[in-house]
């Protein structure tokens, strides 16, 4: 065990994949020489030599489709876009070509890259540097997205994601890269893509939350237990594509109410995804409309409105109170 920060854990894992397997290569705009604009990367370029740690152009189609060809190729690549801001540039080689590279060819091909998005609000970067584009590349099939939220998860799934035979969009939690440090078990042991984690057991209240708000999820629960609401029960999704709604269906059941709550704006966001599936699988135990708490329906705000454009702990709060006191 070894305690780490998200960023460290992250740093880790890609040094034990590129030294455990020959076929990992990283790329990215100054993952190299710089270590990465947030230093996620430092250190590996002087220790594994500048053919398997590539700085790129600043080129984000140009990485994803020199990622794609080199995944068709026997490789498995890791494809740093250096904020999810700019990873609209690329869908058309990650959704048309890596992601249906399996179902167009029959199985014969198959595109084990992994993309590390930096994403989330929270670090004051305005508009082009705090996104959550899990939506964009959730409809289409093919992919799968995670969504790590603690050292551990950080190590555990990104592992996972160089080792899965397709593409893996891994959306890393920039305002916990160093805010965050744990205990992380370095054995070089993924963590599955799929399961979510129960994070707080409860009876009143099922709250679904993934990213950086899981934490304020827990802490926001705790008060409310400790103020006589009721016991909120807190699942971090963790895997985004394919979600776990067997543990939300699980949990609904017992508590009759559910809030879900993301940083992405609300219309088509992912929270009505599960608000969909929940009401088709689990409607006759619903005992309060199904609630999302998420960003209004605008780009996110300049760098002075991070506080208001995400879900902040009053607006989560209001949400989880008002279902759980509603009553038809």
């Amino acid at each position: 065990m070894a305690r780490m920060t998200v960023l460290e854990a992250l740093n880790a894992a890609m040094a034990h994949a590129l030294e455990t397997d020959p076929s990992v290569i990283l790329m990215g705009e100054d993952v190299g020489t710089a270590g990465g604009i947030f230093r996620t990367t430092e250190g590996l370029q002087n220790r594994f030599g500048v053919e398997r740690v590539i700085d790129t152009p600043l080129d984000e189609k140009g990485i994803a489709a020199h990622a794609f060809g080199l995944a068709l190729n026997g490789m498995r690549p890791i494809a740093e876009i250096q904020f999810s801001g700019f990873i609209h540039d690329c869908i058309e080689q990650v959704m048309f070509c890596a992601a249906k590279c399996r179902w167009s060819t029959g199985g014969e091909y198959t595109a084990p890259m992994t993309i590390r998005a930096p994403s989330f609000g929270g670090i004051k970067g305005g508009t082009w540097h705090s996104h959550s584009p899990e939506s964009y590349f959730g409809h289409g099939g093919g992919i799968k997205i995670v969504a790590p939220s603690t050292p551990q998860d950080a190590y555990g799934m990104l592992l996972a994601a160089i080792r899965d035979p397709d593409p893996v969009l891994v959306l890393e939690p920039v305002p916990l890269y160093r805010a965050l440090r744990d205990e992380v078990a370095v054995n070089g042991e993924s963590i599955p893509i799929g399961p979510a984690e129960v994070v707080r057991s409860g009876s009143n209240l099922t709250v679904v939350v993934y990213g950086p708000l899981r934490h304020k999820a827990v802490k926001i629960a705790d008060e409310l237990a400790a103020e006589g609401y009721g016991e909120v029960e807190v699942i971090d999704l963790k895997t985004i594509l394919p979600f776990d709604i067997d543990t939300i269906i699980t949990s609904v059941q017992k508590t009759g109410r559910l809030v879900i709550i993301h940083e992405a704006p609300q219309t088509l966001g992912f929270g009505a995804e599960i608000a969909a599936t929940v009401q088709y699988k689990a409607l006759e135990y619903l005992e309060a409309p199904i609630d999302r708490v998420c960003a209004p329906d605008v780009s996110h705000s300049y760098r002075v409105g991070d506080d208001f454009y995400i879900p902040n702990e009053t607006r989560m709060r209001a949400g989880m109170i008002k279902t759980l006191e509603h009553s038809f």
